[in-house]
């Protein structure tokens, strides 16, 4: 059995994430031995699955979606799949929009007008 400094340490994350993690559902809630958190080994891979989905851009509403949202007969691969594809669409839109964002920006970069409504006058243009 791991403390939970332990499991931070070889997960690397800081163990108030852990607890985080833990009161949003993401990981079951660990038993105690004399007050503390003690882990089993497997909590590892639950984290790491969770690592690699935040570090897909994942909410902690999505990864919940992803460990528990489905039922069991929907294996793991569809789950990835199906939020996977919702993510991409999302990413896609944002990309839209800075790419939006950035040509406003490099309009706005090149101004030399004289007053704010001749700027004005020249974005709408």
């Amino acid at each position: 059995m791991l403390s939970i400094g332990e499991v931070a340490a070889r997960a690397g994350i800081a163990a108030s994430a852990i607890r985080y993690y833990e009161r949003e559902g993401l990981i079951p809630r660990a038993p105690r031995r004399g007050g503390r958190r003690v882990y089993d080994e497997a909590i590892l891979d639950r984290l790491a699955l969770i690592g690699v989905a935040k570090a897909a851009g994942f909410t902690v509403a999505e990864i919940q979606t992803l460990l528990r949202g489905f039922t069991r007969r929907t294996p793991p691969g569809a789950r990835w799949r199906a939020l996977a594809e919702r993510k991409v669409a999302e990413l896609e839109e944002r990309r839209a929009e800075v790419e939006r964002m950035l040509r406003v920006l490099e309009a706005v970069a090149r101004c030399e007008c004289p007053s704010l409504e001749a700027c004005s006058r020249a974005l709408r243009s």
